[in-house]
Order: C-alpha cells, then sequence, then structure tokens
C-alpha cells in the first residue's frame, strides 16, 4: 500500500509500505477518512532531515482515521470487533496498565511504548491501518466516515474543552480561532445551549461561525477584543474562554476577557502567554489546558452529535484523494479555509 509521508520543509511523499497484518488484539481497518488536522502541520513545516537511502524509519502521517475493520488478530473479542464493523480510532496506545490508560487517557501515558498514530506509529494516510482493538469507537451508522474521522481529534478536542471547562447553557463563551476546532467548539457549545462570541481575523471564518450557532463575532483586527467581549457581557466578562488558535495575542485575550470565577482553557499549540498573576488574583480565575479527549468521552461526542442531529461534514470544504497529498497539504497550510478531508 501506499501512504503519505512527511518530508520536512513543506514536502510530502508517497512511499511504498507492507499491507499491515494484525497480530494478537489488533486490528486491521481499510481507511474510508482520514481528517488533515493543524497538528500535521508542524510535521510538515518541520525543517527537513537527511534521509537515508532505504528508510525504514518513516511513519506514515495522519491521526483522524474512520474506516471499517478488515481483519482481527488473535484473542480479539467479538463484542469489540467485528469484520465490517464501521469504526472510528482513538489515535493512541500507551502500556495499558497505568492510571491514564485505564481510564481511556491513553495521551497522558508515561510509557516508552506510547504511540500516537501519524507521530511515532503507522497513520491513517493510507489505505489500511493497523491498531489494538481496544482503541477503537463504534461509528453509529447516521455519521460519514469523513464525520468519524473529525470527532477522532478536532471535534473531539473540542468536546473534550468544554467538558473539561463544565460548560453548561448559563454560560456565556468566548471562542478564539474558528478553524476546525474552534468551528467545531462553537458549534457543540451553541447546541448545549451556551452563548457563544466567536473571534477571528478571517471574515470567512467569522461568517462560518454564525451559521453554526455563533451569537456575535468579533475580528480582533478590526477592535479591541477583550473590550468588546466586556461590552457585550454588560461589563462583566465571559464565564468561559477557550483558545484553539495558538496565536499568543489570542491566548492573552482569552484570560483578560473573563469574568470573575471565570475559567480559560487552551488547546492550540505554540502561544506563549505571560500570566500577571497580582492581576489575576482578585479575579479568581481558573487556567487550564486540554489535550485531545479520552476515549470515553470520544463516543460520548460521537452519541451527542447523533442525537442532535449536528452536521459535522458541514465542517469540511475540501476533499482530497491521496494521489493529491502535495497539493491537499499545500492548500491546507495556507489555513484559510475549514476542515480537509482524504477519503479513500
Amino acid at each position: 500500500m501506499r501512504g503519505v509521508v512527511f518530508l520536512g520543509d513543506r514536502e510530502v511523499a508517497l512511499e511504498e509500505f507492507p499491507d499491515p497484518q494484525p497480530g494478537p488484539g489488533e486490528v486491521v481497518i481499510e481507511v474510508k477518512a482520514s481528517g488533515m488536522c493543524g497538528t500535521d502541520l508542524h510535521a510538515y513545516r518541520r525543517p527537513a532531515y537527511q534521509r537515508p537511502k532505504a528508510n525504514p524509519s518513516n511513519i506514515i502521517g495522519g491521526h483522524e482515521p474512520a474506516g471499517v475493520v478488515v481483519a482481527i488478530g488473535a484473542g480479539v473479542d467479538d463484542n469489540v470487533a467485528r469484520i465490517d464493523g464501521r469504526v472510528m480510532v482513538h489515535h493512541y496506545a500507551g502500556c495499558t496498565t497505568c492510571e491514564h490508560c485505564r481510564t481511556g487517557w491513553t495521551q497522558l501515558c508515561r510509557s516508552e511504548t506510547m504511540r500516537l498514530y501519524g507521530g511515532n506509529a503507522h497513520g491513517a494516510h493510507a489505505r489500511y491501518m493497523k491498531v489494538p482493538a481496544y482503541t477503537l469507537v463504534p461509528l453509529h451508522d447516521t455519521l460519514s466516515f469523513a464525520a468519524g474521522a473529525a470527532i477522532s481529534c478536532g471535534t473531539g478536542t473540542a468536546w473534550g474543552a468544554l467538558q473539561r471547562m463544565e460548560l453548561s447553557g448559563r454560560h456565556t463563551i468566548a471562542i478564539f480561532g474558528q478553524g476546525p476546532v474552534g468551528l467545531s467548539a462553537t458549534m457543540l457549545a451553541a447546541a448545549q445551549g451556551a452563548r457563544v462570541i466567536a473571534l477571528d481575523i478571517s471574515p470567512s471564518r467569522l461568517a462560518r461561525a454564525r451559521e453554526f450557532g455563533a451569537a456575535e463575532t468579533i475580528n480582533p483586527a478590526d477592535c479591541d477584543a477583550v473590550t468588546t467581549i466586556r461590552e457585550l457581557t454588560a461589563g462583566k466578562g465571559a464565564d468561559r474562554a477557550l483558545e484553539t488558535s495558538g496565536a499568543a495575542a489570542a491566548g492573552g485575550d482569552a484570560l483578560n476577557c473573563l469574568r470573575t470565577w471565570g475559567t480559560a482553557c487552551f488547546v492550540g499549540i505554540g502561544a506563549d502567554v505571560t500570566l500577571r498573576v497580582r492581576e489575576l488574583l482578585k479575579s479568581q480565575v481558573t487556567i487550564m489546558t486540554s489535550v485531545s479527549m479520552s476515549i470515553t468521552s470520544q463516543k460520548e461526542c460521537a452519541d451527542f452529535i447523533v442525537q442532535r442531529g449536528l452536521d459535522v461534514d458541514r465542517l469540511f470544504t475540501h476533499q482530497w484523494r491521496l494521489d493529491d497529498a502535495a497539493q491537499a497539504y499545500q492548500h491546507f497550510d495556507k489555513q484559510a479555509d475549514g476542515k480537509a478531508v482524504f477519503l479513500m
């Protein structure tokens, strides 16, 4: 089979790999949809390394898989996996015995065996993918494979952050960045009854945020975002702030726009945020981070989407084939549109 490999310096290649075979406790899925995530751009943009002519260490990219089970290894229970079963994948595999793995937070595993698919283990930008059976999450028949791919990371990450902040319909939440994660958060928060203030410097992304349920939108390039949020909240500030863009300025605004007892959550990668403790002391704010979601909350996210009839497929603005990987990542690198996915 062929798989997409990130070469660095914004170059990708389609390279040949053996079709995977499942070992004990493992399954092979035929990938039907593999989402493109902003995290992939870190590998795409990194400086190129000197590759040996024979490079068995190349890793297939992509960590948002959805597909069907086509092969099952020894020892896998019928209730966990069945041939032709529609599945998503929780895209981490750990030691299975530590406190984090046993509670579904495999990404927090500190074992040297911890794997991130598309990072240090072969990912989903290929026809087939081999994973431990315990990483599978059922994909509801009413959800497309593309929707399953989104829930497997980007949309699931938004869900995990909203859960961590204990968002409710009583809250006003400011969501900084309306890329795939931020837009997912806007959709999910609005569906929970929260009042969403969406922020982005892209007018087209703000227009989409309104379509996905934002009550108000702010372009920080046109105004002081913190002042505007306070004006929209009778001077009090937002109950919750979610930073998804990874921009330092947005991170600072997310802290400063909060009301007393408010909560800020950071999921965007790359921002450096300065904390002025003296200014924060009297506001009693809570500051937290959120990385992806547990395997349990991935299923809860999918269930919520089905129950509320949310159209996750609207997140996607571009669909690609693996043969178009170079063009796909050149376009995605601009971060000007919505979510993108490889369909097999």
